[in-house]
């Protein structure tokens, strides 16, 4: 199982939100690019990365901090959060980021969607974003009349591989992983599924293993220090990738 140490950007700051609360926000690192190298020193592969100020308004404010971070590091980086435009995926791609993730988009534009997968392949992934059973968008802010299921069986008949899975209603409370919604996709959906939202101990990790998950994104527990990503690494982060 892949383990993804998440940053959340907001004025090139490593931050963290409450559940989306853009109001509940912790600065956690002044630069950005300390936590990924920290993140790197603990042994971590991969980096999964929110741009917080394009998902809710759209663009790329964080860009020259991914930039910073694809430049100094090692890690495989993906990055979400206001790509709506092939010319926003295109200049990740061109900076070295390893996989783009499309969220609000995906939701209201599918044939964007198609033709970005259709192009980009695997560098596409999906993020999609839950509360009560239906899909979020536009940096939680808004949710659309998609419910879980449909959206999962759209993408998947669409021939999206990876999707990025968010239960807002965990997110950063370190309340632990929903593991039942991660068992009802997994075993409903062939397409490399990442547990996001609550992840805090090693339990949850066990229990997301031994569904056989493709990776899990830690947040919130890094920061705090309730998890230690390098024994993290060591017992579940195995990876093929």
């Amino acid at each position: 199982m892949i383990l993804f140490p998440a940053i959340d950007l907001i004025d090139g700051q490593a931050v963290r939100l409450v559940k989306g609360d853009y109001n509940q926000m912790t600065v956690y690192e002044k630069k950005a690019l300390n936590a990924a190298l920290r993140f790197q020193n603990a042994g971590a592969k991969h980096l999964h990365l929110v741009d917080l100020q394009g998902a809710k308004d759209g663009g790329t404010p964080n860009l020259a901090t991914v930039e910073e971070i694809v430049k100094n590091t090692h890690l495989r980086v993906e990055i979400g959060g206001g790509i709506r435009d092939e010319q926003t995926v295109e200049r990740y791609l061109q900076l070295g980021v390893y996989r783009v993730i499309l969220g609000t988009a995906a939701v209201t534009d599918p044939a964007f969607l198609e033709r970005m997968l259709a192009r980009y392949g695997e560098k596409i992934a999906v993020g999609a974003d839950l509360r009560d059973g239906y899909v979020s968008i536009k940096g939680w802010l808004e949710d659309s009349a998609l419910t879980t299921f449909d959206f999962f069986e759209s993408l998947q008949q669409k021939g999206v591989k990876t999707v990025i899975c968010t239960d807002i209603s965990r997110d950063g409370l370190l309340s632990g992983a929903n593991i039942a919604l991660y068992r009802q996709l997994s075993d409903r959906f062939s397409m490399q599924i990442v547990a996001s939202g609550g992840v805090s101990s090693m339990e949850d990790l066990q229990k997301l293993q031994q569904m056989h998950l493709y990776g899990a994104i830690l947040g919130k527990a890094l920061y705090t220090g309730d998890m230690d990503l390098a024994e993290a690494i060591r017992a579940f982060g195995g990876d093929a990738e």
